[in-house]
């Protein structure tokens, strides 16, 4: 890849990343209190950043899946990457529903989440045949990500990757478990309205962690974005 390639990349990522971390960051609370949250929206970047940065990416096959093991590359879903006392799971729960009660300042114990990849209302309850109804997904699935470059990550990168904000996203388990570790070529939310900003989010992960996208997954979010306003 060139020199002005890279450097393309490299603005256009920190511009993207600048916006989401202005909106997450929007959403903490003083110190001492539980942190109100948005729901989940289009943190990512304007349509034709998207394509901007797409461009950018590396178009090549998926690389064998042989080695792939969730805990044993990516660590122990969830960790505390940010040592703010609170896993993972909970900081995204935090951040994504609304209406919260907490069990102490990081277990969430019921909210409501608009849930993005439905369009539908999810009443959230902490339990055991309660909780699996609304899941974290890794917008750019954690196989994928091993398929598509995250071989050539360190094990401290793919921790990151596995836990990294902008690449989560509370959503109905379900739907989640639908979607695999599928790309944008094989699975797009059911919820048209939001395909945007899930393509633009995928795109702006992939770049951030220099991973490529298949051929079909470059025409797929191609064809997305240019439905996109």
């Amino acid at each position: 890849m060139s020199a002005r390639r890279l450097s393309l990349r490299a603005v256009l990522v920190i511009a993207v990343f600048a916006v989401a971390a202005y909106l997450i960051s929007a959403t903490g609370s003083p110190s001492g209190t539980a942190p109100q949250p948005t729901s989940a929206g289009p943190v990512s970047a304007t349509t034709a950043q998207s394509l901007a940065v797409l461009d950018t990416l590396e178009v090549k096959g998926r690389a064998p899946k042989t080695g792939y093991d969730r805990d044993d590359k990516f660590g122990t879903a969830w960790v505390d990457m940010d040592q703010n006392g609170c896993d993972t799971r909970n900081d995204v729960l935090a951040r994504d529903l609304v209406v919260t009660t907490m069990a102490d300042a990081c277990r969430v114990l019921t909210g409501t989440l608009a849930d993005p990849y439905t369009g539908t209302s999810i009443a959230f309850a902490r339990g055991e045949s309660t909780s699996s109804l609304v899941q974290i997904d890794h917008v750019v699935a954690l196989s994928n990500a091993w398929q598509t470059g995250a071989q050539q990550l360190n094990a401290e990168r793919r921790y990151e990757f596995a836990n990294d904000p902008i690449n989560l996203l509370a959503v109905d388990g379900a739907t989640n478990s639908s979607k695999g570790d599928g790309d944008a070529a094989t699975w797009l939310p059911p919820n048209a309205s939001f395909r945007c900003a899930y393509v633009s989010r995928q795109i702006t992960v992939k770049a951030a962690y220099d991973l490529w996208v298949t051929r079909a997954e470059h025409d797929a979010m191609t064809s997305v974005l240019a439905g996109c306003p």
